[in-house]
């Protein structure tokens, strides 16, 4: 520090960062959108948003990232789910990364996670690429000016998309990398333009710290009812279970729509802004996030417009199915405007059945709410994958297994600890299928999903009567108001019964098989609420 300032430049060189060619630091949106127009890095759409490729990676590269094998996180990361890097290896890999940068402008962003100000993480974010830094400080969230000049980071992550590795040299898979070395703080990712991979990179660190403070970290969207954020509700949900369109719902306050915490203190939004996925959004049923696709500096992600209209063509997936928008949490008009919540009164575990088995929505006791958030099952569908040609598994724990640095046991007992402090209510929904299977049967009714939420939200399906599933063992309510009484029950949506029985005895098996894995080391009581 000089005179109680902080010279960005002293700190950079800090990490081994000096020679560069010219360093923007902290470059307000029109800055960096000017930047990146300037620098053919993509195009300025209407509205100013900001139209970009990421080129050859058009998603996250779950099996080129890895932890840093050292003494201080030996016995706490779940290495069965965690490539390992020798120190010896991450320190070439940053050496050589530090010499290909040497003259290159580049794009510092000093950012923060975490809307509790007592479990608020300061990360710099080093990037090649302007509008990547555009990206992450629409995503995490943002010091006020005064704070900017004694920020001083926890940690540090260096993103050189130009730079390729050398899997012999560096100790990694490929060419592409991303690394986490948590005695040094510091985090490399290179030979990738994807985005996503710098805000997962701080989730995955996240999910690593937050846990020793007592604190569950969630990939989950949250809302509260308007307000009253003491009424909170927590959306966990892979790719696809309807996360993010089923928590921005217009009569309730958005929270956030993807990582969040639950302290002692309540719940809280890591970020500062939304990743949503843009393919077949439509302005009716989405409206807020589609018009967010129009606005200024909004980043807009691998979709495909008209060269001359610049008009978006919304369903074509030609570049990829992951098409996707980011934008400032502010862009939504119902959001939160402190990211926080109180705890969360209800806990909503997502789920799209492909297989048309599981009902709408089941009441969860918390053992069976643990058992359902370490299997964390959604279902790939003929199509999304080449060799698929009927509906697969998949079973990615605590609802994000690529981003979980430790074993699941730890977030499962913590999450199931929460849960009987606080009483939370916890269901289990399924936005997939029903009459049949993915091909047979007809995707679960948007309108009755949202009815069913409603009513487990304002607490009027807690009255209902609730039968005992004779597959799964939870509590699944036998009428609503509003919904088709057959949705509520799935064997009678089907016209071949014996069908739906030797489906549902299939998936039952499929969960079975994958929960053996978790049985050493959960609880009696989860162990009785397991599926056999």
């Amino acid at each position: 520090m000089m005179n109680g300032r902080v010279n960005p430049a002293q700190e950079l060189a800090h990490q081994g960062i000096t020679g560069l060619g010219h360093v923007y630091y902290n470059l307000i949106e029109p800055a960096l959108v000017e930047q990146a127009v300037k620098r053919g890095e993509g195009k300025l759409g209407k509205g100013g948003a900001f139209l970009c490729s990421t080129g050859q990676f058009t998603g996250r590269s779950p099996k080129d990232k890895f932890v840093v094998h050292t003494a201080s996180v030996e016995k706490t990361i779940w290495w069965e789910n965690n490539a390992a890097m020798s120190p010896a290896a991450f320190d070439l890999l940053h050496a050589d990364m530090l010499a290909h940068m040497q003259g290159r402008d580049y794009f510092v962003q000093d950012l923060y996670a975490g809307a509790d100000p007592v479990h608020r993480l300061d990360v710099r974010v080093v990037t090649e690429l302007a509008w990547h830094g555009l990206f992450i400080r629409h995503l995490l969230r943002r010091p006020a000016r005064g704070e900017l000049d004694s920020f001083v980071p926890e940690w540090t992550i260096i993103n050189c998309p130009s730079f390729k590795a050398d899997p012999a040299r560096h100790g990694c898979r490929t060419e592409t990398v991303i690394t986490l070395n948590f005695d040094k703080k510091l985090i490399l990712i290179a030979n990738t333009a994807y985005a996503g991979e710098n805000k997962k990179s701080v989730f995955t660190l996240l999910n690593y710290l937050l846990p020793e403070k007592g604190v569950m970290p969630m990939h989950c969207s949250a809302n509260h009812a308007i307000g009253n954020p003491v009424d909170t509700a927590v959306f966990f949900g892979l790719s696809g279970t309807g996360k993010t369109t089923l928590s921005a719902s217009p009569d309730r306050t958005l929270i956030g729509d993807d990582e969040h915490g639950w302290s002692d203190r309540g719940s809280f939004n890591f970020e500062g802004g939304c990743y949503a996925k843009t393919i077949n959004l439509n302005p009716e049923a989405e409206p807020e996030i589609f018009a967010t696709t129009h606005r200024f500096a909004t980043v807009v992600e691998n979709m495909v417009y008209d060269p001359e209209t610049l008009e978006l063509d919304f369903d074509d997936d030609s570049l990829t199915a992951n098409t996707r928008c980011a934008y400032p949490l502010d862009y939504i008009s119902n959001a939160s405007a402190t990211g926080l919540g109180g705890h969360p009164k209800n806990v909503i575990m997502l789920t799209c059945d492909a297989f048309g088995v599981l009902p709408p929505i089941a009441r969860l006791s918390p053992a069976q709410a643990m058992y359902h958030f370490l299997s964390g099952f959604t279902s790939k569908v003929a199509g999304t994958e080449r060799g698929v040609t009927e509906p697969q598994p998949t079973f990615s724990t605590c609802f994000g297994a690529p981003f979980m640095p430790r074993r699941p046991e730890v977030y499962g007992k913590l999450l199931q600890a929460k849960i009987a402090k606080h009483g939370a209510t916890c269901w289990l929904v399924n936005t997939g299928w029903t009459g049949g299977a993915y091909g047979t049967g007809k995707r679960m009714p948007i309108k009755a999903t949202r009815a069913l939420l409603a009513a487990a939200l304002d607490g009027s399906l807690g009255s209902v009567e609730f039968r005992r599933d004779a597959n799964f063992g939870f509590d699944v309510p036998t009428a609503l108001p509003g919904v088709d009484a057959a949705l509520l029950n799935p064997r009678e949506t089907w016209a071949d019964k014996a069908a739906y029985d030797a489906q549902a005895a299939k998936l039952v098996g499929m969960f079975a098989d994958n929960f053996g894995q978790y049985v050493p080391f959960i609880d009696d009581d989860v162990k009785a609420a397991a599926i056999r």
